[in-house]
């Protein structure tokens, strides 16, 4: 009897020193890969093509993708421990992935994500954050966050993220790199963990404009074509006024690339609030009325749109996840758990969701109106800087709602839209927005490759 204290003494001495072996494991993985991945393994593409064949488009490069995506043999972890605990692993990898790998790419693990897919701060209670390697004390950005980080620290030459209603665009402005958005359902979302499936792509994540182009011809299956310059850069004046940046730190310097790429003739503003209001009617059964009437209210159109958004992802997201979070009852952090109980609070009948799809098929037939096939809207892609690690969610709620505000002109229209770094603000990445049409992927992925050496060197002269 007396050795059996002695013996639990040991074990339990074993089972610390395991654990602070764990944990100081875990935080030397933390600083050599920023925390940005979940788990590390490898899919690697097929042999090259026998000459005279052309060698795959992607060889030589890495990726990663985030943890929403099914991968053979793998469970899908979602960002929650729960979920990971509660499903099985993946029978078929999603075609997204697959179709990367044949085109010569080497997947080479998942990358944390916010739980559900259900933020854009990139924070994960379980996980950790992601460190952002262009401003450490703030946040990543999500819901994509390890997929952004990944690539802005050098650790893969692209990854794979998902956006809903924001969750690639906000990591890339965040991090200061690029951020591509495809038009809605332009890439398949099969084996993809649905959020919300009205408004969910697959996009993607590059520092290099011209990778971003090229893993877009893959995921898109677009053909190689002569660039064709847009006829018609349009900024959009009143998206603008939700930043608190300086015009000549965003606006200026879109203005002069353009100058020096295609010519001045091309620029043109608008306001696009009152441009939505004249042609998205239905938003008016979304909007304030006293905002409505209030000429000084400019945007409030474009809050409107960003409430049907809002309404729209939140019944989405119910019917898909309701009943597993009401059996499995899941661990989930602050923020998360609040936004998924007001998703399965939500009431909405069929006269509602006939609502939702009024808005967004008169927003995308107004946005196609607007760009056509040549036009390009500019506009910022996040109201400002990233906000600092561990801000109360209280006191983001204003950041949030611009930046969903903004968020949500591609989200509801689904046209594509790509976010470019364009320097820093406070020390921290700032990034801009191009929006072409649905269907305009190929035009805005060329335009991006083109107009982005020009911007990039126009910011040098301006930082000088």
């Amino acid at each position: 009897m007396s050795s059996s204290p002695a013996k639990f003494i040991v074990l339990l001495g074993l089972g610390l020193a395991g654990i602070f072996l764990a944990i100081r494991r875990r935080r030397k993985e933390i600083k050599e890969d920023f925390g940005a991945f979940v788990e590390r393994f490898q899919l690697l593409p097929p042999p090259q093509p026998e000459p005279p064949e052309a060698p795959h488009p992607l060889t030589g490069l890495t990726f990663a993708i985030k943890e929403i995506f099914d991968v053979e043999g793998y469970v899908t972890g979602f960002g929650n421990p729960d979920w990971q605990r509660t499903h099985e692993p993946a029978v078929q990898t999603a075609p997204a992935v697959s179709l990367l790998v044949r085109g010569g790419a080497t997947c080479v693990g998942t990358t944390v994500m916010d739980e559900m897919a259900y933020c854009i701060n990139g924070e994960n209670k379980h996980y950790g954050t992601p460190t952002n390697p262009a401003a450490p004390s703030r946040i990543p950005g999500g819901s994509s966050s390890g997929s952004a980080v990944a690539v802005a620290a050098e650790l893969v030459d692209f990854s794979l993220g998902t956006d809903t209603g924001g969750s690639v665009r906000v990591p890339a402005a965040f991090c200061g790199i690029l951020g591509f958005r495809p038009s809605h359902g332009s890439v398949s979302t099969f084996g993809v963990v649905p959020m919300a499936q009205s408004l969910d792509t697959v996009g993607w994540f590059a520092r290099d404009p011209e990778i971003l182009l090229r893993v877009g011809h893959i995921l898109l299956q677009l053909p190689f074509m002569e660039f064709r310059p847009p006829r018609r850069i349009i900024i959009a004046d009143d998206c603008f006024q939700l930043t608190n940046i300086p015009r000549d730190q965003t606006v200026s310097v879109v203005i002069r690339s353009t100058e020096k790429l295609i010519g001045g003739q091309v620029l043109n503003n608008i306001s696009l609030g009152k441009y939505i209001a004249s042609t998205v009617p239905s938003l008016k059964y979304f909007q304030n009325e006293e905002e409505s009437t209030n000429g000084e209210d400019v945007i409030s159109s474009l809050k409107a749109l960003c409430d049907a958004r809002s309404l729209l992802q939140r019944y989405e997201f119910k019917k898909n996840h309701e009943d597993w979070v009401n059996q499995v009852k899941p661990n989930l952090g602050p923020g998360i758990s609040g936004r998924v109980r007001l998703a399965l609070e939500t009431n909405t009948d069929d006269e509602n969701i006939a609502l939702f799809t009024r808005v967004r098929d008169e927003a995308r037939k107004a946005l196609n109106a607007l760009l056509e096939d040549d036009g390009i809207l500019v506009i910022p892609t996040t109201p400002g800087p990233p906000p600092k690690l561990n801000m109360k969610e209280k006191t983001l709620e204003d950041f949030r709602y611009r930046a969903f505000t903004l968020l949500s002109i591609a989200g509801m229209s689904g046209c594509c839209q790509a976010s470019l770094p364009v320097g820093q603000h406070d020390k921290s990445p700032l990034g801009v927005s191009f929006i072409a049409r649905h269907g305009g992927d190929g035009f805005l992925l060329d335009t991006v490759r083109a107009i982005y050496p020009t911007l990039q060197e126009k910011l040098k002269t301006a930082a000088a």
